[in-house]
């Protein structure tokens, strides 16, 4: 039995364990990719008591991804898996009564729609379908399900061998490809298809095809009377070659015949009909050959007439258009300045901001009686299921937070947002992620993380990838320079033609801007990025060498290739260079980092995905020649099977990925 005498001691004692204890915790390691959850997608179901969402998660043996269905109470917040096993479902759909639920998923071998009723739990496999379903829309009676499919059409003309032997084993032919657009990255080769749109019963039997013609048709939208279906395309013999997007449409579900809704040159898509089928909602723009214009919100009549901007005033994209369940209005959500928020028209143009929070909504559903239901993610909370009503959206409640008991075992890194002027006085915004127990008294070594896009903002939103790095002890930067969206219109298009330019100043003003704050090692810059920051990467290295060591990931590093061998290469020569290489090629040596490869002196690494046709190989391959002909520190990692992104179809993947930069750059900050 203890004595008093003892009983200070031990409890200063045990203090101290318990200071020292909570101290010991790390940062988030890599490795908790391997437990990482995801949950998104939610629906809120007609009377807005109950949400089904996507919940997924790796499986650490066989390097796959598996998703299942979750339902949850917006009153009580219980929740309990609706669907289960190492199967892919996806899209939760709720019927208009709320007693059914539709999606998509693959255990019955390829994917196929399923119906799941919720009393009894009873599930139906109502689709038989060579080639998987999407976008799947019940019908206003619930006695339909609408949903995309691919149709192959003729196989292009090759030649025939008349002299094949019978029986003979002989390799497999020559693809002929005859399409300016013939492959696409994440799915390779293109054959000859067309998209059209389909119904099948909601309580199974043979789908029918709607549309016929030789035109993609984007998701499905019933009309409320359920006689027309609104979809987007482009109905141009050469629609191939348009650069200014495609009208909106309504279908007539028994005889397929399109009536076109809009006619402008500029893109119009996501239609919504209003609850009364009274007015269409949809978001477009007038096309000026800008590589960025922002996106505004539209109404119509049913008809297509008297269509007028909603948002005229608000300089910034709209996205995931939701009507008022009163037809007052409409719901949705705007990127501004590294936050998103929901934000809600008038059908006569006056806008307010709903939402006001320090954080960014990806997607959002609401009830007839006003419910939302959300994903949310802010700078410590990864993404999560929430919900609140639109009468008061100031009462968040949290419905999930799956990486709970995960990130409870460790120390994040403090987010820091900052404001800085560049070179012109152009304000930029920025955020810094701070090791785990930070002390500004000491050195540390920076990673400039720099968004692809170009046109993309970086915002609050959890980064489980920039938290690892600074708990390695890094200090990472990443900022919005001109160019990024949340801006509105004019900082936006800015680089048009300049591409890279004066956003690599902003971004240098960036990194000035942390050195000032004293506890940077300015002999120990780093700098990496993916995509457009993997090309602005390979510009730094080529206009400075105050870095010392980069990382490049899936760049693009010479703009000819570039053009000749990307899916989208026609897109980027015809707006974003002006013009194709053979007609002004001195602009696009002008814009291409790989040119500029006489002042390489930075140690690079450059990681891509060898099935990557959006910045294709070669480019990464190109940079690596020039580093490696200089006899420059190189390295060049080639991710098999992975398309753009490099680390986005296997976990193993992504954990090698963020693995070989901390290697790469603790290669040169960590020097003895």
């Amino acid at each position: 039995m203890f004595t008093k005498k003892y009983i200070i001691p031990l409890i200063f004692i045990l203090s101290v364990f318990t200071i020292s204890f909570a101290q010991e915790k790390s940062g988030l390691p890599v490795k908790a990719y391997l437990e990482w959850r995801n949950v998104g997608d939610p629906q809120i179901s007609p009377c807005g008591k109950l949400i089904i969402y996507t919940y997924s998660w790796y499986d650490k043996i066989e390097d796959k991804s598996y998703q299942n269905l979750w339902i949850a109470s917006t009153e009580s917040g219980e929740i309990r898996p609706l669907t289960q096993g190492k199967y892919r479902d996806s899209s939760p759909r709720w019927s208009p009564d709320g007693k059914r639920i539709a999606f998509i998923s693959n255990r019955t071998g390829k994917s196929q729609i399923h119906v799941k009723w919720l009393d009894t739990g009873q599930e139906a496999v109502i689709t038989d379908v060579l080639r998987g379903p999407g976008n799947i829309q019940w019908s206003p009676d619930g006695k339909y399900i609408a949903f995309t499919m691919s149709v192959p059409g003729k196989p292009e003309p090759g030649i025939r061998i008349p002299f094949k032997p019978k029986g003979a084993k002989w390799a497999k032919p020559p693809i002929v490809v005859k399409k300016l657009r013939w492959r696409r990255d994440g799915s390779g080769y293109v054959r000859n298809q067309t998209t059209h749109i389909f119904i099948v019963p909601s309580t199974g039997g043979a789908a029918r095809q709607v549309t016929k013609d030789d035109y993609d048709s984007s998701a499905p939208m019933w009309m409320p009377d359920g006689k027309k279906i609104l979809t987007s395309g482009d109905h141009r013999p050469d629609a191939e070659y348009q650069l200014d997007g495609g009208e909106i449409f309504s279908v007539d579900v028994e005889t397929g015949e399109f009536t076109q809704l809009t006619s402008r040159s500029g893109p119009d898509y996501s239609p919504v009909p209003s609850p009364s089928g009274k007015y269409i909602a949809y978001t477009g723009y007038d096309y000026k050959h800008w590589s960025y214009t922002v996106r505004k919100l539209y109404i119509m009549n049913s008809n297509g007439g008297n269509s007028k901007v909603l948002t005229t005033h608000l300089d910034r994209d709209v996205r995931n258009v939701v009507w008022a369940p009163d037809e007052s209005g409409l719901y949705f959500t705007v990127q501004d300045r590294g936050l998103t928020n929901i934000y809600f028209s008038d059908l006569s143009g006056n806008c307010k901001k709903i939402t006001d929070g320090y954080f960014q909504i990806s997607r959002f559903t609401i009830s007839n009686t006003g419910q939302i239901a959300a994903t949310i993610s802010s700078p410590e909370d990864p993404t999560d299921i929430y919900t609140f009503s639109i009468n008061n959206p100031s009462k968040i409640k949290r419905i999930t937070n799956v990486n709970e008991n995960l990130l409870v075992n460790y120390k994040l890194g403090e987010l820091e947002e900052i404001w800085y002027k560049s070179f012109d006085g152009k304000k930029i915004q920025g955020w810094i992620i701070k090791p785990p127990y930070f002390d500004p008294s000491k050195k540390y070594p920076l990673i400039l993380y720099i968004h692809g896009g170009p046109h993309a903002m970086y915002g609050v939103r959890f980064n489980s990838e920039f938290q690892m790095l600074a708990a390695r002890g890094y200090v990472v930067l990443y900022t919005n320079p001109r160019g990024s969206t949340g801006y509105g219109q004019e900082f936006g298009n800015i680089i048009q033609y300049h591409y890279p330019g004066d956003d690599f100043k902003d971004l240098m003003a960036g990194v000035d801007e942390v050195i000032k704050r004293g506890y940077i090692d300015d002999k120990k810059l780093c700098v990496t990025g993916g995509s457009g920051g993997g090309l602005l990467t390979a510009w730094v290295i080529g206009h400075t060498n105050r870095f010392c060591a980069a990382v490049s990931q899936y760049p693009v590093t010479n703009w000819i290739t570039e053009i000749g061998t990307a899916d989208a290469g026609y897109y980027f020569g015809s707006v974003w260079m002006d013009g194709m290489p053979w007609e002004n090629p001195d602009f696009y040596i002008k814009r291409s980092p790989l040119f500029y490869a006489k002042n390489f002196k930075t140690p690079t690494m450059i990681i891509t995905g060898e099935e990557d046709y959006r910045t294709p190989i070669a480019e990464s391959e190109e940079l690596y020649h020039a580093l490696k002909a200089q006899k420059i520190d190189a390295v060049l990692i080639r991710v098999p099977g992975e398309p753009h992104g490099a680390a986005r179809r296997y976990i193993s993947h992504r954990i090698a990925k963020v693995l070989y930069i901390i290697d790469w750059f603790d290669k040169y900050t960590k020097k003895k």
